[in-house]
């Protein structure tokens, strides 16, 4: 009966919390309706309602914020009313200074983009007008750039530019492509860019004077507009990263600032600030930063400073480990080729930098090393080259040996390389010992791609130094035999150490040896090990009787049972096992209401009740 019952209750569950369907016709619908109306339960058996406790809550209503966009935060201002001023071109020459600052103070207003992107249109539209204007007239004109505009210009920037950025869009640890993954946009931008082109003019202005600016732009100006580095809208990044390049041109006494702040966001990353670990450990302009130090590197001074000898070992090569490695790989390579090729003694620290942090498991990130690696390369010299070959090429033997296509082929392609082709030459004897066990292996490569560029380094080799390559396989073909000769011992002597066993007579019937410790061998009992003891016991023991050999083994087996019931009890009394419980504090207020509580059973109808 309980089972049977059980099988009707569970139709009348699953059709009354099913959804409907477009397929279910409205008879069946009605007469499933009808089916659970009818076994529907009492509501006078239901167990009584639980009384909750109300808390009174004296405080100032909590108001309910609608969801921000990923926008900045902006100071938005109270008095947005414009009034829309002259054109600078109608003004007067004398009134044109006063008139162009009254429009730089205009430009100050901030506006809503975000919570009420639809507010203050015709006053948002006098200061798009106004920058517009500026803009063109900072362009075209000369001798507009007086004193008095330096502080306003400059202020007007701050207040537009430098605010608080939202925190990152993407998941933690989730790795951005550009080509893929859709940008975080700026919602303020069509103010903006009008902002950031001003300021660009400006700057480039043959006007522009940098001892008058100087006492405007200073280090914590810098500094702030470093921090916008890290916005997602990448059309900014690319204005931060063309403005920031012009100060330090234009600023001799900011470069060294401007260096060692870029060097802090680098460690910030490296040895994980808190501000990575809590939120995304991502920096969104690393990129950007590292171009412009790619154009800084390039006008380096020679010989280097220790300093940038250091940058270079310590920043430059350890940003190779970071897993958004994908973002700023090129410029990153650009920075540390530019640094070669001011000073060919760097190379050998650089490239064993790179194979102390070469990926072991990230195939996408072993490409990256190998297209780095070649670059530098190209620009190696002969007597560097022989400081690393080396360690170089017994990682490229690896790759080779890659199982992932794309790790192998990359790696091979250094064959179509002529200025590393010749280099390989030249050192031949040395290199084709350590490649040759790698490609000869990598014949047998899965791809069929992988085979023809093994076939092209096997044939390049051999025209290289035929006795050599006839001597290499000569002797990986004898290293193969041994290796066959080692396994064929080993087996061998797996199986001598078996039959020994099998001969020895206190085998037990359960016990066979695996002769391959490698392999996984299920422990079977062997069929001939009862006999084979019982014979041995006999042929030890010349004095034992023929009917006494079961009536021996029987009695050994008793004993030794026996003993190892003993030695267990033994080891119970001395040592007892007993289980550890953790004395946790018990709330006053949850064993109250576990004393209070009652069990819904005895309002609850049981299944015979409502057949």
């Amino acid at each position: 009966m309980p089972n049977k019952t059980k099988k009707e209750k569970t139709p009348a569950k699953t059709a009354t919390n099913a959804k409907p369907t477009g397929k279910e016709t409205p008879d069946n619908t009605e007469n499933e309706v009808s089916k659970s109306a009818k076994r529907k339960p009492n509501t006078e058996n239901h167990p009584p309602p639980t009384t909750l406790t109300k808390i009174k809550y004296t405080g100032p209503p909590h108001v309910k914020k609608d969801k921000r966009q990923n926008s900045s935060r902006f100071n938005v201002s109270k008095n947005r009313e414009l009034q829309k001023l002259p054109l600078l071109k109608d003004a007067t020459p004398a009134e044109r200074e006063e008139l162009f600052i009254q429009k730089i103070r205009q430009c100050c207003v901030m506006f809503d983009f975000v919570q009420d992107p639809l507010s203050d249109l015709k006053w948002k539209e006098v200061k798009r007008t106004a920058l517009n204007e500026m803009v063109e007239y900072v362009t075209q004109n000369r001798s507009v750039i007086t004193d008095a505009i330096y502080p306003e210009a400059i202020h007007m920037f701050a207040v537009n530019l430098f605010r608080t950025l939202p925190p990152s869009s993407n998941p933690s640890g989730a790795e951005f492509d550009p080509e893929e993954d859709e940008p975080t946009l700026e919602a303020a931008w069509p103010h903006l860019q009008l902002v950031y082109e001003f300021f660009l003019r400006f700057l480039e202005s043959p006007d522009f004077q940098a001892n008058t600016a100087k006492r405007y732009i200073d280090t914590r100006f810098v500094l702030q507009l470093l921090d916008l580095f890290d916005s997602e809208d990448p059309r900014e990044r690319d204005f931060l990263k063309t403005i920031l390049h012009r100060i330090y041109g234009k600023f001799l006494g900011l470069r060294a600032y401007i260096r060692k702040q870029i060097n802090n966001i680098f460690y910030s990353i490296l040895f994980c600030h808190p501000r990575f670990v809590y939120e995304t450990e991502h920096h969104n302009g690393i990129a950007e930063l590292l171009e412009i130090l790619g154009s800084i590197i390039n006008g380096f001074a020679l010989p280097l400073k220790e300093e940038h000898k250091v940058f270079l070992l310590k920043v430059l090569l350890p940003l190779h480990k970071v897993k958004s490695l994908s973002v700023y790989h090129p410029q990153l390579a650009y920075c540390v080729v530019q640094f070669l090729e001011k000073d060919p003694s760097l190379t050998e620290p650089v490239i064993m930098g790179l194979l102390k942090f070469w990926p072991k498991v990230h195939s996408p990130k072993e490409v990256m090393f190998l297209n780095e690696l070649e670059e530098i390369l190209d620009v190696i010299e002969p007597a560097e080259f022989l400081k690393v070959m080396c360690p170089l090429f017994k990682q490229l033997a690896k790759c080779v040996s890659s199982p992932h296509f794309q790790v192998a082929e990359r790696a091979l392609y250094y064959w179509n390389n002529e200025y590393i082709l010749s280099l390989i030459s030249e050192n031949v004897t040395v290199i084709l010992p350590i490649m040759f066990p790698a490609l000869y292996k990598t014949k047998q490569h899965w791809n069929k791609t992988i085979h023809g560029l093994i076939y092209n380094a096997l044939k390049l080799f051999m025209e290289m130094n035929q006795k050599l390559f006839d001597d290499c396989t000569q002797q990986y073909k004898a290293e193969k035999q041994k290796e066959k000769e080692r396994l064929k011992q080993r087996e061998d002597a797996w199986t001598r150490i078996q039959n020994l066993a099998l001969g020895n007579p206190q085998v037990q019937g359960d016990m066979v040896i695996n002769p391959y410790p490698n392999k996984y061998v299920p422990m079977q009992p062997h069929p001939d090990v009862i006999a084979g003891t019982i014979s041995s016991n006999s042929a030890l023991n010349p004095n034992s009787m023929p009917g006494d050999d079961e009536g021996d083994v029987v009695a050994s087996m008793e004993r030794l049972e026996n003993e190892a019931k003993e030695l267990q009890k033994k080891k119970s009394k001395d040592r007892p096992l007993l289980r550890r419980k953790s004395d946790i504090p018990h709330d006053v207020y949850t064993l109250k209401a576990l004393e209070t509580h009652k069990r819904p059973e005895e309002y609850l109808s049981t299944s015979s009740e409502n057949n």
